[in-house]
Parts: structure tokens; C-alpha cells; sequence
């Protein structure tokens, strides 16, 4: 089925009719989820173990993440049944990243070296790639549908028409904990040293011209 047949077909179906029917049309092990446990995760954490409770989660651990963002995400491992995966960057990459303050000088770089490279390790052993991008985040997510192919692997995003009252809703409908900084004024959380209060994804990489870490650009 190629990606204009998928997106018709799921179109019109809802994001939980969508991550039952992906299961059936790839193979369960050829499925790769990646959670960046920030204050939509466990919308999507929760649709998916729904359907499909031995899937791999993976999380990005720079080793810049908030001790905020680490405790949430171990509380939905223990609220959820999670079974998490931590994916790591090379460590004399990522020391030097801290010792050069690469995230000043630049951020793509740092982004590159502590978040795509250690994904573009995994991504082989897998033929779809879940993501819970939202169109209502920024510009360039706006655009997508809920299948995108990049490069060699099909992208699947199925919360994609979801907009801030829908996920409101669902943390509500099924008591789901929301992470600790969004009463703080955090809406988009990163790492550490990219990332501020804000509305939507305002309060990522301030001042930079830069929306996106590259995972999914």
C-alpha cells in the first residue's frame, strides 16, 4: 500500500481507529515508537498500549532532559505498563557537547549529535516510524498528513488533527497525569538549555532560527 492509499484510507477513521488499524497492516515488530515524555506524550502512550501493550517505547536520552520530565516520564512507566527503551548518544560526542556548550554556538549540531544520529542507529530494524506530531504545533507540522515517507522509513502520525481541546479532552477522559511543568507555563519540553515558557512551541530554541530538533524535517 503506498503513502496516498494509506492517507486516504485513514483519513476519515479517529486517531484510536487509526493505531489499531496500523497493526494490521504492518507487522507489529516492524513498528517503531519514539516519546519524547513531554505534555502530550501520554495521549499516544495510552492509544497504543491500549492496542498494543508489548510495544517498544523509545525515548531519546540526551542527557539533557529536565529531572521534571525523568520523573514523569518513570511515573506513566509504572501508571501505563510501559515497556521503555532508552536510546543514548555516543558518549565522547555528547561530552563534548556539554564541554563546547554546542547548543549556543549551534543547535543543529547538538541536536544532530544527542537526538538524530542515535535515532538513525535504530530506524533500520524498522519499516514505520510512530510519532505524535500535531498539526497545530508550528507551520511545518500544519502541513503533514498522518503518513509521511522519509528517506526509508514511513512516518505515522496519528494524533496529527488533534488541536489543544481534543488533547485536553483525552488527558481528562482517561485521568492521565500531565507533566509537572505545564502548570508552570511550559508547552513544549525539550532539553534543558533549549527550552523556556511559552505558548505552543514558542519557548524552543529562543532566539534561534530553528523550530525543529531534525527528527522530523
Amino acid at each position: 500500500m503506498n503513502i496516498d492509499a494509506l492517507n486516504i484510507k485513514y483519513a476519515t477513521l479517529t486517531p484510536e481507529q487509526r493505531v489499531a488499524e496500523l497493526y494490521k497492516d504492518f507487522a507489529p515488530e516492524k513498528v517503531l515508537f519514539t516519546s519524547s515524555f513531554g505534555t502530550t506524550a501520554a495521549i499516544l502512550l495510552h492509544m497504543i498500549t491500549k492496542v498494543n501493550a508489548k510495544q517498544v517505547i523509545h525515548f531519546l536520552d540526551t542527557t539533557y532532559h529536565f529531572d521534571a520530565t525523568k520523573d514523569y516520564k518513570n511515573k506513566l512507566i509504572q501508571q501505563l505498563s510501559l515497556h521503555v527503551e532508552d536510546i543514548l548518544p555516543e558518549t565522547w560526542k555528547n561530552d563534548f557537547t556539554r564541554s563546547d556548550e554546542t547548543w549556543k554556538k549551534d543547535p543543529d549540531l547538538c541536536c544532530s549529535i544527542n537526538k538524530v544520529e542515535p535515532l538513525d542507529r535504530v530506524k533500520p530494524n524498522y519499516d514505520i516510524w510512530i510519532s505524535g506530531l500535531m498539526s497545530a504545533q508550528n507551520t511545518h507540522r500544519k502541513s503533514l498528513n498522518v503518513f509521511e515517507k522519509k528517506d526509508d522509513i514511513i512516518k505515522f502520525y496519528p494524533i496529527i488533527d488533534f488541536n489543544a481541546a481534543d488533547a485536553n479532552s483525552y488527558f481528562e477522559k482517561f485521568n492521565l497525569p500531565k507533566h509537572p511543568m505545564e502548570a508552570e507555563g511550559y508547552s513544549s519540553i525539550g532539553c534543558t538549555h533549549c527550552t523556556a515558557k511559552g505558548k505552543g512551541r514558542e519557548g524552543r530554541w529562543i532566539n534561534k532560527d530553528k523550530s525543529e530538533c531534525g527528527l522530523h524535517v
